[in-house]
């Protein structure tokens, strides 16, 4: 994992001097809408952005959004880095790891957070229906499905092991994209899966079950992931660091407080089909980060031995 991230700092920072010093924005003194590039992935999670661009609260603070969706975070980082996106979306783990390699970026709002309720979170962790799995205890031994690995999945999983009563270290993963994990699980290639909406209701339709929420153990009210954006960008242009949190924050407690309509914006990126929208857990969307979880994170990754050094989460977060 180190020699990855390594490579990748190595690789972001030849690109930032390819790239020059664009910080983004319009050119000063044009009287123009600041451009920016936001790189975001198709999940439910980014609602909010996408809600406060329709409602008009980026435009009102001269902010000309363009969303640009990714596979991921491993392809979001290095591109705001880099300077092609002026913010992106990104789960905690991986900015947490991330910025412990020395990658210039920092948190400049929230994104998402877990609901805090177990048993009705928009992610679980989930067995067959005739599954002998009865407690996340019983994965000792046994093969769980991650999107990636060495990422916020696995770190909590192991914490819903742990809490348990289960050795965490004695869990095996396996990197599997979140489409295809309900019918690996169905045909037996895995022995359980961490799935976020939609999967979550794919995986039941099948008549599987959930046996843990794995982000409510790992800390209360978790935050799940945050947007973020380069130092360079940070200092040369704070004004507008400034208005986009402004922005972020009123999209996320606007979309919090009007969950129907964050329903139904999701159509609008995703593919997902109406009748399951509307059945899906939506996750929540605080204004602000939860810097105690996001510490608990930090914690579980070192416990884990994901990161070799306690993280700076000061360093990170606003």
């Amino acid at each position: 994992m180190r020699r990855t991230l390594a490579v990748l700092l190595a690789t972001t920072l030849l690109a930032t001097a390819a790239c020059g010093s664009d910080s983004g924005g319009a050119p000063a003194g044009s009287g123009q809408p600041d451009k920016v590039t936001v790189g975001v992935i198709p999940i439910l999670d980014v609602a909010p952005i996408y809600l406060g661009v329709e409602k008009g609260f980026f435009a009102k603070r001269d902010i000309d959004v363009t969303l640009e969706q990714a596979e991921g975070g491993a392809a979001i980082v290095p591109a705001v880095v880099s300077g092609q996106y002026q913010f992106g979306f990104s789960n905690m783990i991986s900015l947490l790891l991330a910025h412990s390699q020395g990658l210039p970026l920092k948190v400049v709002s929230n994104g998402t957070a877990s609901t805090g309720v177990d048993g009705q979170d928009f992610a679980a962790l989930m067995v067959k229906g005739d599954s002998p799995i009865q407690t996340a205890a019983d994965l000792e031994g046994r093969t769980v499905a991650a999107n990636t690995l060495k990422n916020i999945v696995d770190t909590s999983v192991r914490a819903s092991v742990r809490k348990a009563g289960g050795n965490p270290a004695k869990v095996k993963f396996a990197a599997l994209p979140f489409p295809e994990q309900p019918a690996a699980l169905a045909s037996g290639r895995v022995d359980a899966v961490f799935v976020v909406e939609p999967f979550q209701q794919a995986v039941l339709a099948q008549g599987g079950r959930k046996i843990a929420s794995s982000y409510v153990d790992a800390a209360p009210e978790l935050t799940v992931a945050a947007y973020f954006a380069a130092q360079q960008l940070i200092g040369d242009n704070p004004d507008l660091v400034k208005r986009f949190t402004e922005a972020m924050r009123e999209s996320l407690s606007y979309a919090d407080a009007h969950p129907a309509e964050a329903r139904d914006i999701i159509g609008s990126y995703t593919e997902i089909a109406p009748d399951v929208i509307a059945k899906v857990t939506l996750p929540k969307w605080p204004a602000q980060v939860n810097k105690a979880s996001v510490q608990t994170l930090a914690d579980l990754a070192l416990e884990d031995s994901l990161l070799s050094e306690a993280a700076d989460v000061d360093a990170l977060l606003p």
